[in-house]
């Protein structure tokens, strides 16, 4: 089946998200959208699946017009979507979330499954998936959770698969299982649109590129292109992929970590017996396949886990016992894993949120009360400094874009004396040219002579900025090495095989 956009154009209030686009899809290729966070590629995908409605152009399907007012219709031609955020109910079983919105019933009320149950797993069967029908999707992986939504997709005869942002929140391999699955679609004859900015995945998987900048196509691709032109295509500049790296100049001892351990509320442990050092003018990262501990690890630090046994001093200043206030004011900066979650108050403008930590102080508060001058003069001087790309100071922090939603909490947090910096997945689901500037931040923190004690499960992100690396894997650190090591040693540790 072949899918053509002709002419799509959509705009919120004086926002033009997309302007005048064309795209052509073959049949049985898989064609590859990139563009920076914003740049219009989801609003693009979100009209063609019925989610959205163009204010003008068409979309043809064989090249016939068809008119798509909702998801429903969308599937009816022949087009599914697999979101970022997954849109399954995760107290429902894998069976019940793939039937649901197409429940066939008894007489008696009662749900039929038995026809959709054979479908599911000769369907799983036919591309090597394990799929217990009868799970919950709670209890599930994250890479698993995601066969079920392709899964949901192809059982109603998807012949065009749209798959946002796929690898966003996959582990390394993953990825890998996924790039694998799409080339299997692809020879089965179905359609992939694959939006991504992970350049690498992108050059992998795809047959050809269309990248979207500010709302408009602005260029078409080869794979072949290197990563740095397609880069530039993205964002309109030249942009560095690899930051520039002094050698490090490692000073006294900053954080010392000693026999850590981190409970569940049952008593279970999520960490354990870790002990490290991370040194001023440095940056330890602490590498692993998610899962394995490294978010509790990360929040214990701050104090925002609550069974924690062991030792952490800052500076000599012992942080168990002492709430997360205390932390952030002993010195550090904390950048989480979820922004949106643990890092912004959507509701709350942008000013507002960069003296989330610090609203209490002047000169940003005289007694009980803000002083709304000092509060947008500094957020002023935040937003220039961080380039953080905003139509006013005002604009609720939800307006924004996810590199400038983290850009505010690297401002906030970076814009107070600090002596360590814990960055949690700092460029999960950023583009390029937002990656470019975290790292540049990060990099210019610990040439500052601060420690930054970095956790991410990107492999580029871990060997580009570390100067030690940590693998931590079933709630242990496995060893310590140097950023020199191989790609494959890396690989074996965070698979708990040590030499």
């Amino acid at each position: 089946m072949s899918l053509e956009l002709k002419g799509i154009t959509k705009s919120f209030g004086a926002l033009v998200a997309n302007d005048g686009i064309d795209l052509s899809v073959n049949r049985g290729e898989i064609h590859a959208i990139l563009g920076e966070n914003g740049a219009g590629k989801s609003t693009l995908m979100n009209i063609v699946y019925g989610l959205l409605q163009p204010d003008s152009g068409e979309i043809r399907v064989d090249g016939k017009v068809v008119t798509i007012h909702e998801p429903s219709d969308a599937l009816a031609v022949g087009i599914g979507m697999v979101h970022q955020h997954f849109m399954l109910i995760p107290v429902f079983t894998v069976l019940e979330n793939i039937v649901l919105g197409h429940e066939s019933t008894s007489k008696i009320g009662k749900l039929k499954l038995s026809e959709a149950r054979e479908k599911l797993l000769a369907l799983a069967a036919d591309f090597g998936f394990e799929i217990d029908p009868d799970a919950y999707i709670e209890n599930l992986p994250v890479g698993v959770q995601q066969r079920v939504e392709i899964l949901k997709a192809l059982i109603y005869d998807a012949k065009v698969l749209i798959l946002d942002e796929p690898t966003a929140v996959l582990t390394p391999q993953e990825t890998d299982e996924l790039i694998e699955v799409m080339k299997r679609l692809r020879s089965q004859g179905t359609s992939i649109i694959f939006i991504s900015h992970k350049l690498r995945e992108v050059k992998a998987v795809s047959d050809r590129i269309t990248v979207i900048r500010r709302g408009k196509v602005v260029a078409s691709a080869d794979p072949s292109s290197s990563q740095e032109e397609l880069a530039s295509l993205m964002v309109g500049r030249p942009v560095n992929l690899m930051p520039d790296k002094k050698r490090p100049n490692p000073g006294a001892p900053i954080l010392e970590v000693k026999d850590l351990v981190v409970l569940d509320p049952s008593g279970r442990p999520l960490v354990s017996d870790v002990s490290f050092t991370v040194h001023a003018g440095e940056v330890l990262a602490i590498a692993g396949v998610q899962g394995n501990g490294q978010s509790e690890l990360a929040e214990a630090v701050v104090n925002l886990q609550a069974h924690i046994r062991g030792s952490i001093e800052l500076g000599g200043v012992q942080l168990i016992g002492k709430s997360v206030h205390d932390s952030l004011h002993e010195g550090i900066a904390y950048v989480p894993e979820s922004r949106e979650l643990d890092g912004l108050i959507g509701s709350f403008s942008i000013a507002e949120n960069l003296i989330l930590d610090t609203h209490r102080e002047a000169p940003y508060a005289k007694g009980i009360t803000l002083s709304p001058k000092a509060v947008a003069t500094r957020a002023e001087v935040q937003v220039k400094e961080f380039d953080i790309r905003a139509q006013s100071i005002q604009d609720p922090v939800t307006s924004l874009s996810g590199g400038n939603k983290q850009k505010v909490v690297l401002a906030r947090e970076l814009s107070r004396p600090v002596k360590l910096l814990v960055a949690s997945q700092p460029t999960r689901g950023l583009d390029v040219g937002s990656i470019e500037f975290v790292h540049e931040r990060i990099l210019a923190e610990r040439d500052a002579g601060r420690a930054v004690l970095l956790f991410s499960t990107e492999l580029d992100e871990v060997t580009a900025l570390a100067d030690r690396i940590a693998v931590m894997y079933a709630g242990k650190i496995l060893a310590i090495v140097d950023a020199t090591v191989s790609r494959e040693e890396l690989g074996l540790l965070m698979a708990g095989v040590k030499k």
